[in-house]
């Protein structure tokens, strides 16, 4: 149960602002159908969130649990730092209305999310917490946590949103995660 909360809550935070929030945000005002908006987001992050949930095991196979505790700790720290960094929103990512609303969403949450810092936050859960299923449900109720009030919103919850201090909350928690690691924190997990 701690792998699914504590998931959900970083991600959650890791999102306020992050690209595909505002990518929410402009799906929203460009197609004002929240519903098959919200059903893109989450089979794009489910699928985009499993993948690396699978490879986040992987890395835990093949890895000595002293070499994981330190890869693990430091990613974390890493992501701290990543996390207090403003995202910017490549214009791109909102250009396929071909593929009507939700095939629009689905394609361009998945494709925004590669290498986004709540996919590494995945890989890295996954690696610590060893519990694939946990770990993807989590983060992906924490995506919806951060972008389906994005989407039914859109410019009133925006502007009202303290972003720096949402940021520097997860990023706080990102680093003591990252210190706990590294202290030996998770050794009962296996290292």
């Amino acid at each position: 149960m701690e792998a699914f909360l504590i998931s959900t809550g970083i991600v959650a935070l890791a999102e306020i602002g992050d690209k595909t929030q505002l990518l929410a945000f402009i799906l929203a005002a460009k197609f004002r159908k929240p519903l098959p908006i919200v059903a893109g987001i989450l089979v794009a992050t489910v699928a985009n969130h499993s993948f690396a949930g699978a490879l986040g095991a992987w890395i835990t196979a093949l890895l000595a649990p002293q070499t994981l505790r330190w890869i693990l700790g430091l990613s974390f720290v890493a992501m701290a730092v990543w996390t207090l960094i403003p995202d910017e929103f490549d214009e791109d990512d909102a250009k396929l209305a071909r593929l009507g609303i939700f095939g629009t969403t689905l394609v361009a949450f998945f494709l925004a999310e590669m290498g986004d810092k709540t996919q590494v936050a995945t890989v890295a859960l996954a690696a610590q917490y060893r519990a694939i299923v946990l770990v993807v449900a989590g983060t992906t109720l924490g995506m919806l946590i951060a972008n389906v009030p994005a989407v039914l919103l859109g410019d009133r919850i925006a502007q009202r949103m303290p972003v720096r201090l949402v940021h520097g909350i997860a990023a706080g928690v990102f680093a003591l995660l990252g210190i706990a690691t590294l202290l030996g924190a998770g050794a009962d997990l296996g290292f």
